[in-house]
């Protein structure tokens, strides 16, 4: 057992540093706007959320992706796993060209299904149009970020996640406080951040694994019959990241049609419900890895033992979550807005 939680705790804990970086990137954009005013504060709010309900649909790029690589891994078929990232890479440029050509329609189906307040529209749209050039590299860095979890190494999509956060927070900070582009520096502080991310990440593939390309082969590439089992695995993963994020979408949404400061306090109080789910997710990662790597070794006694202690994990990490905002809720708040009537609704 005690070798087993070696295992999860080598995977989980760079994980759960990476996947916390996640949240603060929309934390730090959600700050800055608080303290421009409540306007801002809930545009950028319903902007991220729209990016998060197309982007989390296709979250089956990372998820499937470690998977798949993991099985390979286990087996040792080191064609398959070069493969699984190649598709995997296709599929994220071919939706994400989707994404940029039909931007117009799918930016104005989000704003009337968010119903989105008059006096907001200029700010959310402002925000829409900048960060959707970032569709390319944010969905080949889900790719990027499941194979690598795949190969059992979580220290890349860490050291990767930090150097996103830190330079979105870096141009973000500088085009809102110093430039005062608003709305629109967190935007392309988040462009930006991205490309480099998806940058580097190419780099740190191509010179650690690069002896893995001499199996890449580009007439399987071109076959159909592996995309569509690609497809087909991932299908499930997407109808139920569907269903979450129309929950999450109808939550905006209700809360936007009650106004701007209920929109602005539930867009603060889902920070902490991210933070939460982030963290808890690097156990939920950790368990993706390990659980495909011995599907594809068959040493089912060890699935099970790592199943199990992942379990307890992190619904300990979730215990721990939870006391925390039991006793720091006021100064957890107050990170975004201290102003009285954010505290108030937020307390109540």
């Amino acid at each position: 057992m005690e070798k087993t939680n070696k295992e999860i705790f080598s995977l989980a804990i760079p994980n759960i540093l990476s996947n916390i970086s996640v949240p603060l990137l929309s934390s730090v954009d959600t700050a800055l706007m608080g303290n421009i005013s409540l306007l801002h504060l809930g545009a950028v709010g319903v902007g991220s959320m729209i990016f998060s309900f197309i982007y989390w649909n296709f979250g089956f790029l990372r998820m499937g992706t470690t998977g798949m690589t993991a099985q390979a891994y286990g087996a040792k078929d080191d064609s398959k796993m070069i493969m699984t990232l190649a598709r995997a890479v296709v599929v994220a440029i071919l939706v994400a060209i989707l994404f940029i050509v039909f931007q117009k329609y799918f930016g104005q189906a989000a704003f009337n299904l968010m119903e989105i307040a008059t006096n907001q529209v200029d700010f959310v749209s402002t925000y829409f149009y900048i960060r959707i050039w970032a569709a390319p590299a944010t969905l080949v860095l889900f790719a990027l970020f499941g194979w690598f979890f795949g190969m059992q190494n979580p220290i890349y999509p860490l050291i990767l996640t930090i150097l996103i956060n830190v330079v979105n927070i870096v141009f973000s900070v500088l085009f809102v406080q110093y430039w005062d582009w608003g709305v629109a520096g967190v935007a392309w502080g988040t462009v930006i951040a991205q490309y480099v991310g998806v940058t580097v990440g190419i780099m740190m593939l191509m010179y650690k694994y690069k002896n893995s390309f001499s199996y890449f082969n580009i007439s399987e590439l071109k076959s159909i019959a592996p995309f569509k089992a690609f497809l087909n695995i991932n299908r499930d993963i997407f109808i139920r990241t569907v269903f979450l994020t129309f929950a999450l979408g109808f939550f905006y949404r209700q809360s936007s049609v009650f106004g701007a400061d209920i929109l602005a306090v539930n867009v603060i109080l889902q920070q902490f419900i991210a933070w939460m789910s982030y963290g808890v997710d690097g156990f939920a990662y950790a368990t993706e890895s390990l659980v495909g790597k011995y599907v594809g070794e068959q040493s089912w006694g060890k699935l099970r033992k790592v199943v199990v202690q992942s379990f307890k994990f992190g619904m300990g990490l979730a215990v721990l979550f939870s006391l925390g905002f039991w006793f720091f809720e006021t100064e957890l708040i107050q990170i975004f807005s201290k102003e009285s009537i954010i505290l108030e609704l937020s307390h109540d």
